[in-house]
Parts: C-alpha cells; sequence; structure tokens
C-alpha cells in the first residue's frame, strides 16, 4: 500500500529550499559507507517543515537504489523501506514530513524524473535536492529542482525540472553544534605553530572584549548611572583573585 495518509500527501509551498547541517552530514556519510570509490550515487527521502514560504529540510535518511548504467529506464529504489522509515522518523518527531529526495548526482539523471514521480505519491509537489559531495569549488555544493507540466508540439504535456533557489541555513543550536564540529577540524595544511599562534589571538581577541565590557560596567557604576550588584562585585572579584600577576621579569608577585 502506498501509506499517502502516513507519509504525508500535503502539498510543498512554492518557494525556496534552505538544507540545514545535518541533512549535508547525513547525505556525505551515506555516500561514504555505500559508494565512496565507485561511480555510483546514493538517494534518499528528505524530511523537513514549511516555514514561511520556504522548505527547511531538517532531516533526511538513506533509501536502498540501484541503477543500470547502461539502461537509464532499469533501476530499484525501495518504497516500502520508505514508508517503514518514515514511520519511525514520525515517532520521533510529528513535525517533519516528506518533502522531497535527494542525490548527489552530481547532475540530473534521466530515471530522476521516474524517481521524482515516485515521491509524488508522498508530497504533492516534492522538491529534488542535489548534493555534491566532492565539490571542485567554493560554491554552494546543493542544487534544488521542482517539476513542472511543459507544454509540447502535439497538446500534451510532460513534465521537467526547474531550478528553485537554495541556501544552507541553520537554527540556532545546530549553529552551537557547528561551530563545536568546526573546532575539532584542522587544515593539515595548516603548521601546528601557525594553528597555536592563531587560537592564541582568537582567545586574546575574545578576553581583549570581555575586560572592554567589564571596564565599561565598573566605569557607570562609579558614575551613578548604575547600581551596584553585589553579586557581580564577588565574581569580580574572585576573577581578580585567580590571576596570576607577574612583574616585567616574569617573577608572580
Amino acid at each position: 500500500k502506498m501509506a499517502t495518509d502516513t507519509v504525508g500527501a500535503d502539498n510543498v509551498d512554492k518557494g525556496s529550499v534552505v538544507v540545514h547541517p545535518i541533512v549535508l552530514l547525513s547525505v556525505v556519510d551515506h555516500y561514504t559507507r555505500v559508494a565512496k570509490g565507485t561511480n555510483k550515487r546514493v538517494v534518499g527521502a528528505l524530511l523537513g517543515e514549511i516555514e514561511g514560504g520556504q522548505v527547511h529540510v531538517t532531516n533526511c535518511f538513506g533509501l536502498p537504489f540501484e541503477e543500470d548504467r547502461s539502461d537509464p529506464a532499469v533501476w530499484f529504489l525501495d518504497h516500502n523501506y520508505h514508508e517503514n522509515m518514515f514511520t519511525m522518523f514520525k515517532k520521533v518527531n510529528a513535525k517533519e514530513r516528506c518533502v522531497g529526495w535527494y542525490s548527489t548526482g552530481p547532475k540530473i539523471k534521466p530515471a530522476d524524473l521516474a524517481i521524482h514521480e515516485l515521491f509524488r505519491k508522498y508530497v504533492g509537489n516534492p522538491v529534488f535536492v542535489i548534493v555534491d559531495v566532492q565539490p571542485k569549488d567554493l560554491e554552494l555544493p546543493v542544487e534544488a529542482y521542482r517539476s513542472i507540466d511543459e507544454a509540447t508540439s502535439d497538446k500534451t504535456f510532460r513534465r521537467t525540472f526547474v531550478h528553485i533557489p537554495s541556501t544552507i541555513g541553520a537554527y540556532e543550536a545546530e549553529e552551537v553544534g557547528v561551530e563545536h564540529l568546526l573546532r575539532d577540524i584542522r587544515n593539515a595544511s595548516t603548521s601546528t605553530l601557525a594553528t597555536s599562534v592563531s587560537d592564541k589571538l582568537t582567545a586574546l581577541r575574545t578576553l581583549g572584549g570581555k575586560l572592554g565590557e567589564i571596564s565599561g560596567y565598573l566605569e557607570q557604576v562609579i558614575s551613578g548611572k548604575l547600581p551596584p550588584n553585589p553579586q557581580i562585585m564577588y565574581i569580580l572579584q574572585d576573577v581578580f583573585n585567580a590571576v596570576r600577576l607577574h612583574d616585567s621579569y616574569g617573577r608572580r608577585s
């Protein structure tokens, strides 16, 4: 049974697509586990929400997929697996619904329109996102598409893909996670000394900014613009007591 009622048959609003970081990480992980070192691509379902006319793709999962490289018309996608997976994801986050599908392309393939038609059984107007897992430049590694009816010369219509705007976006909690992840990434071409110096400069700039805030607060207290707060004063005293003071010869005082 094509469970359009359980997978979500609502039409996706027209507008841009915002791909969240967890989706990019999941797609790259899917590709690395299944197709890295081969000429294959991977395919999966996209989950998300509609906010302000934008499709926010906030989650995804990979799907069993095979295609005959010699015959583009021969392909297999396990829709039963998709329906079972979506049911489980729905139990975790009831707000997320199926909004489309992804491929690691890196370009549109002949079978993609037929795959897109399959996803139209789950969502009226799905988005198709191609994620380039091996980008060669600094451009966004995602391209988004929808399908439309295009008139032909014999008064019939055929489906075709049209490009739609896409961007990378994140909620505040996601931004914090990405920042922590980036801190652990070190460029192999950067020396340890250069990295250490850069980290110290960043820490000193942060410290300078915090000391400026403390100085500004104390000046406002002294001038009577702000009432003194005993709790803040106690904290500042603890900070000053913890600071190791040294003279010009480097001796601790």
